[in-house]
């Protein structure tokens, strides 16, 4: 038998896209199930995992890497600013590259 979600809580794949961090739910079981998230610095590969205000996300971005704090959690998937309204941004860059690209020292060339 499975455990059933409290209120206070959401499941990961749910919350991800409530909060319009994935285009579609499929796409959020998919990045779960692959283990690009973590969930409090762990990794997740349950879609099914219980997320709840509070906890700190990493998730994979275009640009690289966010870090979120959820502060709430959303009872729909609404208007981006709504579901903005419901997390907080943790790295102050916004962004953190996944894989810094190569520097003039690891290529012995000479910087600009």
């Amino acid at each position: 038998m499975g455990r059933a979600l409290s209120a206070a809580t959401l499941r990961l794949d749910k919350a991800l896209w409530y909060l319009r961090l994935a285009k579609t739910r499929a796409l959020a079981q998919q990045r779960i199930a692959e283990g690009h998230v973590r969930l409090n610095g762990r990794r997740v590969e349950r879609s099914a995992q219980a997320v709840a205000a509070g906890d700190v996300l990493t998730l994979p971005r275009e640009a690289g890497v966010a870090v979120i704090e959820l502060l709430t959690l959303p009872a729909r998937r609404g208007p981006a600013p709504e579901a903005q309204a419901c997390y907080r941004v943790l790295d102050a860059s916004a962004e953190v590259a996944i894989a810094p690209g190569e520097t003039a020292e690891a290529t012995g060339k000479p910087s600009p």
